[in-house]
């Protein structure tokens, strides 16, 4: 095992998925790459018609969220390198469908394992959303290493 892929978000809860994820990779010696995917960020800068009374942002008020949205990411990120002491570790802030881009980013970055936290969700989330975490073990070919963080 050379490369582990730390998958975190906002939560608090990825404190414990960041550190058990990085103590993983230190008893591999392995390379460490912490992702963060903004989902859905194109519903933001789409221009849709006037509905209920809204004309929707405009151009310069789109990318203005959009580049501040991956500034926050790009810091949280790197205050999260930090947190772990370790300056080399890599970072990346990628769009999209969280599952889709954790599945095409370790396919891409050949990671040899996937860490992911396992938040508490119902039953009943489970079946009408989903969960990231189970549609990424669903159809990785990379080992996943999940990380509980009910408390």
């Amino acid at each position: 095992m050379k490369k582990v892929l730390i998958c975190i978000d906002y939560n608090p809860t990825s404190e414990i998925v960041a550190d058990s994820g990085y103590k993983l990779a230190q008893s591999l010696n392995a390379e460490v790459c912490l992702l963060h995917v903004i989902a859905d960020v194109q519903y933001y800068g789409v221009q849709y018609p006037t509905f209920m009374g809204y004309d929707g942002f405009d151009a310069e008020v789109d990318l203005n969220i959009h580049n501040e949205m991956i500034r926050v990411a790009e810091n949280f990120l790197n205050t999260v390198r930090t947190h772990l002491k370790n300056p080399n570790i890599e970072t990346q802030v990628l769009e999209g469908s969280t599952d889709d881009v954790i599945l095409e980013f370790a396919t891409q970055w050949k990671a040899d394992t996937i860490v992911l936290g396992t938040h508490s969700h119902s039953i009943l989330e489970k079946i009408f959303i989903g969960d990231v975490a189970s549609k990424v073990l669903k159809n990785t070919k990379a080992p996943v290493y999940m990380v509980p963080t009910k408390k």
